[in-house]
């Protein structure tokens, strides 16, 4: 096909659903989601000429999804959340081996479990359990002749993920338990180009994701992780021209992100990575072009938690980190004929604890 202006695309797929909200008034809310069946969510364009000035291409596959919102009040909260040993596969593909783009970007995302919340002026004391046995894998790929704008390639998957955002003088208070018991959480990206102006392909993989933020009152997040599955991510690109070329791929068994804007943060966290071990390997090749980058990075556990100094802001923090298998990261950017630059950069990390004060972090 040829399209002048634009293509767009999303396919999600989700085995239950929930969401609540409300507005001016407090929540009490109770929620057990069990997901036991397969689910799959694929996503497939054939250009023949040009898929336009911009393309982009969403696919979404999830075990159990939740969304609570408050607004101008409290809500009071238990999450449970349990994906069966079966599979959440997500998949994207784009074949254009002759045909051209402008801009794009095609994301491919599987998650066993994920809960969101979302707080204005409001305050949450909330329990969340989440337990994966699922496979769960996200895998992109993408061919194409010439891109003439910027192309964003991108593979997430998650086990288990909770993300909490607080503004406007919100207050959280979590008790999160995490289990990851799956054999395996994979996310993988692949894309070839003939000539790209810029591309950049990325896959990242993650066992645990807590994700909390608030601007105003109290956060304290009482975090336990335990993942048992082995955790890869791999992002590959090639292009025969190219002007920036970036590759990327994270894989990390338990995450924990958590950061304060306001008066004080409270942090307890532990985490156990075992079972199947983690590993990222990002690679790139390109024949003749500018700069060309490869960057891996694996880690067993990691941890950053953050609070304003400018806001007056205290942090506490209790961290205990136990990783027991490999960690492995390769990295790998390879130029034919001439470039400009070319990197390779691999990091692989038992544990990781990040914990600081600073001036003004943006979310």
């Amino acid at each position: 096909m040829e399209i002048g202006e634009a293509t767009s695309g999303q396919t999600s797929a989700t085995a239950n659903a929930f969401s609540a909200g409300a507005d001016a008034a407090d929540l009490d809310m109770r929620t057990n989601q069990t997901a036991q069946g397969a689910v799959l969510a694929d996503t497939r364009l054939d250009v023949a000429v040009h898929s336009g000035a911009s393309t982009d291409l969403a696919t979404l596959a999830t075990g159990n999804g939740g969304d609570a919102t408050v607004s101008g009040g409290a809500l009071t909260s238990v999450f449970n959340q349990t994906t069966g040993p079966t599979t959440v596969t997500a998949h994207s593909h784009i074949e254009a081996p002759e045909a051209g783009v402008g801009d794009l970007s095609a994301t491919v995302t599987a998650q066993g479990n994920r809960q969101a919340i979302g707080l204005t002026t409001a305050a949450i004391g909330g329990l969340v359990h989440q337990n994966n046995a699922a496979t769960v894998t996200s895998d992109g790929g993408g061919i194409y002749g010439e891109v003439t704008g910027t192309a964003q390639f991108a593979a997430t998957t998650e086990g288990n993920s909770l993300s909490s955002s607080g503004d406007g003088g919100s207050a959280q208070r979590y008790i999160i338990e995490q289990r990851n018991t799956a054999d395996l959480t994979q996310a993988a990206q692949f894309t070839a180009f003939g000539s790209a102006a810029a591309a950049y392909t990325s896959a990242s993989a993650t066992g645990n994701l807590t994700n909390t933020y608030n601007e105003g009152g109290l956060l304290d997040v009482t975090n336990s992780q335990n993942n048992q599955a082995y955790v890869r991510a791999q992002a590959t690109s090639s292009a025969y021209l190219f002007g920036a070329a970036s590759v990327d791929a994270t894989a990390i068994g338990n995450n924990l992100l958590a950061g304060e804007i306001g008066n004080e943060i409270v942090l307890d966290n532990v985490q156990l990575n075992s079972g199947g071990g983690v590993e990222a390997v990002a690679s790139f090749e390109g024949n003749s072009g500018y700069d060309g980058a490869a960057t891996a990075t694996a880690m067993g556990n990691s941890a950053v938690g953050y609070a304003c100094s400018e806001c007056g802001g205290r942090m506490s923090v209790t961290n205990d980190q136990t990783n027991e298998v490999d960690v492995g990261a390769g990295a790998q950017t390879t130029v034919a004929s001439h470039g400009r630059s070319a990197s390779g950069t691999a990091t692989a990390v038992g544990n990781s604890g990040t914990y600081y004060v600073s001036g003004h972090p943006s979310n």
